[in-house]
């Protein structure tokens, strides 16, 4: 899954994102939208990761899923 096919399945992934990063609140995510710098940015707030280990975890979790 690219960060294109996230934003057109971000309803049904949700609950696998929050799973993945438990952190994350519902309002979180309804304010990702399925963009991918979005969840990116929440990623490094949430959780205190350098741009590059958020960027790593979210290219994981889609290619994960895109499987």
């Amino acid at each position: 899954m690219n960060a294109d096919v996230l934003a057109g399945k971000w309803k049904q992934v949700q609950g696998e994102v929050k799973e993945q990063w438990g952190k994350l609140t519902d309002d979180d995510l309804a304010i990702v939208e399925g963009q991918k710098d979005k969840l990116v940015g929440l990623l490094q707030e949430r959780y205190g990761y350098a741009r590059e280990k958020a960027e790593h975890e979210v290219d994981e979790f889609l290619q994960k899923y895109s499987e």
